[in-house]
């Protein structure tokens, strides 16, 4: 990720490092790779430029020291140019036959220097290197060939930090080694083998918990006891993490009830009250007329109440369609705001906002006002 606003190098250990140019996969006449160390923002040849923007293209830098390699710094020149690197990636190792991926991005085609944090732990601890290539993918130009302009590498090359690094890594390659054995191993059923090396390195493979699941679905087979341990894994939080990683994806069934259920209807209103895990549906449009009907819904029982076929009739709002509805759970209080007019139906009239409240504990309407704009409402 790059950045121009953080100061990854505010650190009392870290300081630039100096390296030299390895080898590189080819190069066009004038732009040798060693211009990549200048920092020259108006020298339009001050650039290791490929020969070819076949892959793969690379250059490879020897650092002059062990070290611990934290960001990279990748320099301009003045003006866009269509040889910038739109994608690329960077590799690091010990050695420049074994290296490890630690980015994969881009850069921007304009004239500002950015830098990028490089990976540089494993296991919660940092890990030194010697080498680092630089793979481009991608230049800002179809089919032109990629440069470089300049490279700068801050970390830490202090022997002291280093060297303790490297032999924890050193370690780490080793158990690493002895778990892809064991992984092999056991993929392959080879059981002695598998128990032997694990008796004489005390290398785990994993976690005990996926060693146990593993017997339990390869070993002996056993689909329930295997589904028992996911439920538990899930109850116990195991499963938060990946679980929070994933996408909301709705899933919908049909709710059937033995009951009477409302009729189909469109602009319908609906509100619910949380405390009660009640649903409350009012009037809508059955497609030839206009209804004033009162249900009410229990989530948890899964049943459809009548409350009232008219709600006109006990002092409520008429029949209507596209009104609004809220619902107060403390007062246990419903409003209701409005109904849709067709146009043929339309005059000065009848073409008012009415406003009802129900109550829901004495199942009681009342009218709060014919018409909210003469009471300075909408």
């Amino acid at each position: 990720m790059a950045t121009e606003d953080h100061d990854y190098t505010n650190s009392s250990n870290m300081n630039k490092l100096d390296y030299s140019v390895h080898k590189y996969s080819s190069v066009s006449p004038n732009f040798t790779a060693q211009h990549i160390q200048e920092n020259k923002q108006t020298d339009q040849s001050s650039r290791w430029s490929s020969d070819s923007n076949i892959p793969p293209q690379y250059i490879t830098l020897k650092l002059a020291n062990l070290s611990i390699v934290k960001t990279i710094t990748f320099g301009k020149y003045e003006k866009n140019h269509v040889c910038n690197l739109k994608k690329f990636k960077i590799f690091v190792g010990l050695n420049d036959e074994h290296m490890m991926e630690l980015l994969d991005t881009g850069l921007r085609n304009d004239n500002v220097e950015e830098t990028f944090m490089l990976k540089h732990k494993i296991g919660g601890r940092d890990f030194p290197c010697r080498y680092v290539k630089i793979m481009p993918l991608q230049s800002w130009g179809p089919c032109f060939n990629f440069s470089i302009w300049f490279v700068e590498m801050n970390g830490i090359s202090d022997p002291e930090v280093v060297e303790p690094a490297l032999e924890w890594f050193k370690q780490y390659q080793k158990r690493e080694a002895i778990r892809l054995c064991l992984k092999h191993f056991r993929q392959m059923n080879y059981n002695d083998a598998f128990e032997v090396l694990q008796r004489e390195t005390n290398v785990e493979l994993e976690d005990p918990m996926l060693s146990q699941l593993h017997r339990l679905l390869v070993e002996d087979g056993d689909y329930e006891a295997a589904e028992a341990f996911m439920e538990k894994a899930l109850v116990d939080g195991l499963l938060d993490t990946y679980i929070s990683q994933q996408e909301y994806r709705a899933v919908w069934r049909t709710l059937s009830s033995e009951r009477p259920q409302p009729g189909m209807r469109g602009g319908h209103q609906m509100c619910m009250d949380p405390n009660t895990e009640t649903i409350y549906l009012l009037g809508g449009w059955d497609g030839n007329q206009d209804l004033s009907d009162l249900w009410t819904y229990q989530v948890s029982r899964r049943e459809w109440t009548l409350i009232s076929r008219d709600t006109e009739l006990q002092g409520g709002p008429s029949a209507r369609s596209c009104h609004k509805m809220c619902l107060d759970p403390e007062r246990r209080q419903i409003f209701t705001l409005g109904r849709y007019l067709d146009t043929q139906f339309r005059s000065p009239s009848n073409l008012r906002s009415d406003f009802y409240m129900y109550d829901i504990d004495t199942n009681r309407w009342t009218q709060i006002t014919e018409d909210t704009a003469s009471m300075g409402g909408p």
